[in-house]
């Protein structure tokens, strides 16, 4: 029986804006690089210390970086050419992963020098998305919106299965520096699409300070519940789901396996995640965001928690995708919740806080992840953060009814 077409990924807003599908395809191909060093970094600190404690704080040192990189980001997406602000982002970032690649070479690695250029590469970062995602509302059309949301997930997602697994192949078979430089190029490829791409100057021009800036952004958001409900459930979500600094010590000591099965394991949620965005075509159909946003933790949060307890590889890697596929929808369902509620001139500073929140609540997770294993042991702590993130959903939809019955309007 074929598969209806409604059912598939809409790639409409691909076909109708070349510098959507620029912005896209150089995304796409850093995307994949940079999830390389994702992998890498965690590697070689559990390879340098044997400490899951430490592979966390690696990610929790990242978020200071990332948090005032977003706000200063996003106050430049709303008073910048936002194309030119991820172009120099991206040659910065190139800048970061040449020197953990240099130091992964070096014949004694400087722990100090990944915690500092993965802290760098996480403030460039901040200050490269949310002018990316401020950015996709003026290249497509409001109709076009939840296909053009759904095709970043799919993109990101994909990068998500691809990059990790080919990390640990290439880890496993190289060597840690390769992984580096390998990222190292996929930023200049990107650098030469957004160089295609025809500039995006701001709507509106602003006057105010940044620090007033910033302030009016968080001003917007406390008087939405409907955001402040998009960004606490993804906190939750993250900060007590987030399993992947348990990933090292799962693949090498529960499951007996090498770097490649550690790169499987970050990258089960990506495939699960691409899965789902590929068969998101229903998703424009969807009109109660908040609930179905709600749903998809809860089922984000079982997949974690099952994966935990599972005493086979191939089951856990089955459940974390099937818990990144839920991943995937909530992001789009979030991502339109915050785009349709947003005015032009404040989107690169709610975005802003859209990327804190979504980059930064995983590392808060590495942090916690890695404290409660080495108090408890890695099954207790993925087990444990899976259920808190879905009970924790529950209630923060109980609490915000406004985004609990939030309805996409009809356009």
């Amino acid at each position: 029986m074929p598969i209806s077409r409604s059912f598939i990924v809409d790639v409409a807003p691909l076909r109708e804006s070349r510098d959507f599908r620029l912005l896209f395809a150089g995304q796409a191909v850093s995307s994949v690089g940079r999830q390389l060093t994702v992998v890498a970094a965690p590697v070689q600190i559990f390879a340098l210390t044997g400490s899951t404690l430490m592979v966390g704080m690696l990610g929790l040192v990242q978020f200071p970086a990332l948090l005032v990189g977003s706000f200063f980001g996003g106050v430049l997406a709303d008073t910048r050419d936002r194309r030119s602000i991820f172009f120099w982002a991206q040659f910065f970032l190139a800048i970061t992963t040449a020197g953990l690649a240099i130091n992964a070479m070096a014949a004694a690695p400087s722990i100090t020098v990944v915690f500092g250029l993965t802290s760098a590469n996480a403030f460039l970062s901040g200050i490269d998305n949310p002018s990316r995602t401020a950015a996709i509302p003026r290249l497509v059309s409001a109709d076009g919106l939840p296909a053009a949301l759904a095709l970043q997930v799919l993109m990101l997602q994909a990068a998500g299965a691809v990059g990790p697994a080919a990390a640990g192949l290439i880890i496993a078979k190289s060597s840690l520096a390769m992984a580096f430089w390998i990222d190292t190029a996929t930023f200049f490829i990107a650098m030469l699409a957004v160089f295609l791409m025809r500039p995006i100057p701001p709507q509106n021009s602003m006057a105010q300070s940044r620090w007033k800036a910033t302030i009016e952004g968080f001003r917007f958001l406390s008087s939405k519940q409907e955001l402040k409900g998009i960004f606490l459930i993804d906190i939750n979500a993250m900060v007590l789901g987030m399993p992947r600094a348990l990933f090292p010590e799962f693949g090498i000591e529960v499951f007996r396996g090498t770097e490649a099965t550690v790169g499987y394991l970050f990258a089960a949620p990506g495939i699960g995640a691409m899965v789902a965005s590929l068969t998101s075509g229903w998703i424009g159909r969807i009109h109660r965001l908040g609930r179905a946003t709600t749903i998809a933790v809860v089922v984000w949060g079982l997949g974690v928690a099952g994966f935990a307890i599972s005493p086979w590889l191939w089951l856990s890697l089955a459940l974390l995708a099937f818990a990144g596929a839920s991943d995937a929808l909530s992001a789009v369902f979030r991502s339109t919740i915050l785009q349709l509620t947003t005015p032009d001139q404040l989107r690169g500073r709610l975005s802003a806080i859209q990327i804190a929140v979504v980059t930064g609540g995983p590392r808060i997770g590495d942090a916690e992840a890695g404290l409660v294993s080495g108090l408890l042991g890695p099954r207790f702590a993925a087990c444990s953060g899976g259920v808190g993130s879905a009970m924790g959903a529950l209630v923060i939809a109980q609490l915000l009814p406004r985004f609990r019955g939030w309805v996409r309007p009809s356009r």
